[in-house]
């Protein structure tokens, strides 16, 4: 009954009677048996010891899938992301291909005018340094401080030369069918004076202007108005910085597009045949 007391658990129980078997049913020594008793407690510890381990790996096994299946989710949700976004870079693709479609539309022969009229403004670009001519678009950007003095929609002495030159070229008879569309820049300094602004409550109205003293002057020099239009976009369409004076020179402009009647023009109903 002393041996059973000790040795609880079978596996241990199995060493005592292996031992005692081996005695050839005698007595067992005491030294013999506290020996066998520190075995089975050191069996035991070890036996502690490796149940924990198991136990230990259990849960880390746990936390180890928990961990998957989180990594498979946030996966899940990568894919649909990146999905996602794989889709708006193919919307952007077309829509740069449609881009580059009217791009190279615009740039057949600078919107349809003919090349002698584009070498002809070219060189008037040449002689007038502050009129900027792009022969692919067809447009024309004139420095509206050689035109105008600041705040104003009144011709500069001696800018009219250069308009004169240009509706000359205009009126040719191989450019007698080209629409033009006059458009007013401004930069983004507020109207300066009490007596300005009462003229031009804000760079709208002072961009609009200037392209209307632009336009009246060409329809002056014989252009027929029902070849014009004009836009006037104030401070909001700026092509240059407005931090500094000289970068805000850049975005005081006007600019006259030149173009084929077969390029759609807002506003122009017979260019836009299919919407009347």
């Amino acid at each position: 009954m002393a041996v059973q007391a000790w040795l609880r658990p079978w596996p241990l129980m199995a060493v005592l009677l292996c031992l005692i078997a081996a005695s050839g049913c005698a007595m067992v020594p005491k030294s013999r048996l506290s020996a066998a008793q520190s075995q089975v407690r050191s069996l035991s510890e070890q036996s502690r010891a490796q149940l924990a381990e198991v136990e230990n790996l259990k849960v880390h096994s746990r936390s180890i899938e928990d961990q998957l299946i989180r990594a498979e989710g946030d996966l899940a949700m990568l894919d649909e992301k990146f999905g996602i976004s794989r889709q708006k870079l193919a919307n952007l693709s077309n829509e740069r291909e449609l881009l580059r479609d009217d791009l190279a539309f615009l740039s057949e022969g600078g919107a349809g005018v003919p090349l002698g009229v584009r070498g002809q403004l070219a060189e008037l670009a040449k002689r007038h340094p502050h009129l900027h001519y792009d022969p692919q678009t067809g447009i024309s950007k004139l420095d509206t401080d050689v035109l105008f003095d600041s705040g104003e929609d009144v011709f500069k002495p001696g800018a009219e030369r250069m308009l004169r030159e240009f509706a000359s070229i205009l009126n040719s008879p191989e450019a007698a069918n080209l629409k033009l569309m006059v458009v007013g820049h401004t930069d983004n300094q507020r109207i300066a004076g009490r007596e300005t602004r009462h003229r031009f409550p804000s760079n709208w109205h002072l961009s609009t202007a200037r392209a209307l003293a632009v336009s009246d002057y060409l329809s002056d020099l014989g252009i027929d108005g029902d070849r014009m239009g004009l836009a006037g976009f104030g401070q909001h369409q700026p092509i240059a910085s407005n931090a500094s004076p000289g970068t805000r020179q850049e975005n005081r402009r006007v600019e006259i597009f030149v173009m084929s009647p077969d390029v759609p023009i807002v506003g122009m109903t017979e260019t836009l045949t299919n919407l009347y």
